[in-house]
């Protein structure tokens, strides 16, 4: 005896090739308009950017961010919360140390305390990606927010 459903599912999964193409053809729905982000206050070492970035500097050996850096952080997470749909992305870099291994673990350690920060501000931390990139071909110190306007870089 079959189950009571099991003629309608098998109806269905024989209409799904005539109606995809109909499904197909079916307008996109509209892009999601969100209001642009409100003003977020900043602290020393943390600078806006073009196309919906911020970018946090550290000095050489530092891992985390100062306390009003992490302040502007969880500012910075809470507007991105409510105000914005789609993955943040956190690039790291870092230029201390020997090798790449250091670099590497330096870069990583200074994002995941930039992801806290944020998440301490109420950014869900499902929505954050982590690339820590370590050393690049031009040493700095810093993690790049790219929030889901900004654009990316290949690669």
């Amino acid at each position: 005896m079959m189950p009571q459903g099991w003629r309608s599912r098998r109806h269905l999964l024989l209409a799904l090739p005539w109606t995809a193409p109909a499904l197909a053809q079916l307008p996109a729905p509209p892009p999601v308009e969100l209001p642009p982000l409100p003003p977020i206050r900043l602290a020393p070492g943390i600078t806006a950017l073009a196309g919906g970035a911020w970018r946090v500097t550290f000095t050489p050996t530092q891992e985390t961010p100062d306390a009003p850096q992490r302040e502007a952080l969880e500012r910075l997470g809470a507007a991105l919360q409510g105000g914005s749909l789609g993955r943040i992305t956190l690039n790291s870099e870092a230029s201390a140390g020997e090798d790449v291994s250091t670099h590497r673990r330096l870069s990583l350690a200074r994002a995941r305390a930039v992801k806290d920060a944020l998440v301490a501000g109420g950014l869900d931390e499902t929505r954050v990606d982590i690339r820590a990139l370590g050393r690049t071909a031009n040493p700095r110190d810093l993690v790049d927010v790219l929030s889901p306007t900004a654009p990316r870089a290949p690669g």
